[in-house]
């Protein structure tokens, strides 16, 4: 039996989205440790430091480069900042943990590819929707060993609550969040190219609107997208129109279609259903079963750790993770931009 990697140390740069808490949960729960952080905004940097320690911010991000015992740098900044903190990163010979939307554009996507390549170190985009939904894991288990033979298409919901008071104004500037389908949609990209196993793939259609919100008009509430790769096809529908009657932030769903079988998984709820989240259900040959997954165990921190030890990528294939940023930055920049609602008609 192997041993177990060293756990990593590791330092933040950028703390704009909550998602930088299950990063460094991910890998607290491993052994590693939080070296330092670096965070712009003190009214994030309060909370931040209650649960991190407020002795460890640093007040420059040069601290954090230039500490040669650091060998990981998480970022979850805004997210027109990722990219350039990663490359940053690498340069200095670490490795990069970056939230996800983990690029935005097409000429940030090819230098990140050209530092990665150049120094060897990984890249790693954190799709919290597979890597953080214990019934994703499952289903990954499952589709591993054969359960619903070859998956050949998949079809993704990702709606989202708007939550308009607590949003900070740059998550309704396009340059800097993105764009839908580069923001929401990368979830999707991933979950296409993990489950069929698609190595080349391309956008085939994709749209983008603002249905319902004109008082922000650089936000886009709506974005669909279809795909087809050299070993299955997909759609996916994206937006931000949960209602506020839902017990969640969204009800997020994914159907695998295979040639024996499906699986659909309700990431978060199941609106008048079963309680709580995780939700498979597997149809086979044999049947319908639910299968109950809050207590599977979630390995991504474990296996991230593992990787960059040792050089695998069971946590996250590189080329991969490529591809899926790609292609949500070709949909969004394809996307045909839906005209607003004509007006309703009254008698």
């Amino acid at each position: 039996m192997s041993e177990a990697p060293r756990p990593p140390r590791f330092a933040v740069i950028g703390i704009n989205h909550n998602h930088i808490e299950g990063m460094v949960r991910c890998l607290a729960e491993t052994g590693g440790s939080l070296a330092a952080w670096y965070a712009e905004e003190d009214d994030l940097a309060t909370d931040f430091a209650r649960r991190h320690g407020a002795e460890k911010r640093v007040s420059d991000p040069r601290a954090i480069y230039e500490d040669p015992a650091i060998d990981l740098v998480l970022s979850a900044a805004i997210p027109d900042a990722r990219a350039g903190i990663a490359i940053t990163a690498m340069r200095h010979g670490k490795h990069a943990f970056v939230d996800k939307p983990g690029v935005l554009t097409a000429g940030d996507l090819d230098r990140l590819r050209q530092v990665q390549r150049e120094t060897g170190r990984r890249f790693v985009v954190f799709f919290t929707e597979r890597y953080e939904v214990r019934a994703m894991q499952r289903a990954d288990d499952l589709v591993r060993e054969g359960a619903i033979g070859r998956v050949f298409h998949t079809m993704g919901l990702g709606p989202h609550r708007l939550g308009v008071v607590p949003r900070p104004a740059w998550f309704f500037e396009r340059r800097r969040y993105g764009g839908i389908l580069v923001d929401l949609a990368s979830h999707q990209m991933d979950h296409f190219l993990h489950f069929t196993g698609s190595t080349i793939a391309r956008v085939t259609a994709a749209q983008v609107g603002n249905r319902a919100h004109p008082q922000f008009p650089e936000l886009e509430d709506i974005g669909e997208v279809m795909l087809t790769g050299d070993r299955g096809s997909g759609y996916c529908r994206v937006d931000w129109f949960t209602p506020d009657g839902l017990p969640h932030w969204g009800d997020g769903r994914l159907t695998l279609l295979g040639t024996e079988g499906t699986i659909e998984i309700r990431k978060n709820v199941d609106p008048g259903g079963q309680p709580g989240g995780d939700h498979l259900i597997l149809v086979d040959r044999q049947g319908v079963r639910r299968i109950d997954c809050q207590d599977e165990p979630l390995r991504f921190g474990r296996e991230l750790v593992r990787d960059l030890v040792e050089g695998t990528e069971t946590a996250q294939d590189q080329a991969q993770c490529f591809l899926a940023c790609q292609l949500a930055i070709e949909a969004q920049a394809q996307a045909w931009i839906l005209p607003p609602l004509a007006p309703e008609h009254h008698a």
